[in-house]
């Protein structure tokens, strides 16, 4: 019981740690983030920051990535 928990949690981490990098690395390019889809709202004291072109770019990326992890697994 124990030996399959921590497998879960080891893994758990692994992928944490893996999309937490990728999500440090797509911050630091410079497009990312200023595309013409993404909307950005400023009033006096309230700032709305909807990045849709961002998270559909972003999605399709991880679409395809995970698409060709499932492909190369069988």
């Amino acid at each position: 019981m124990l030996q399959e928990l921590s497998k879960i949690f080891l893994n758990l981490g692994i992928i944490l740690v893996f999309f937490g990098s990728v999500l440090w690395l797509l911050g630091k390019l410079p497009f990312l983030g200023k595309l013409p889809g993404d909307i950005l709202v400023k009033k006096d004291n309230f700032t709305l920051y909807a990045p849709l072109a961002t998270m559909i770019i972003v999605s399709m990326v991880f679409s395809v990535v995970l698409t060709l992890i499932h492909l190369l697994k069988r």
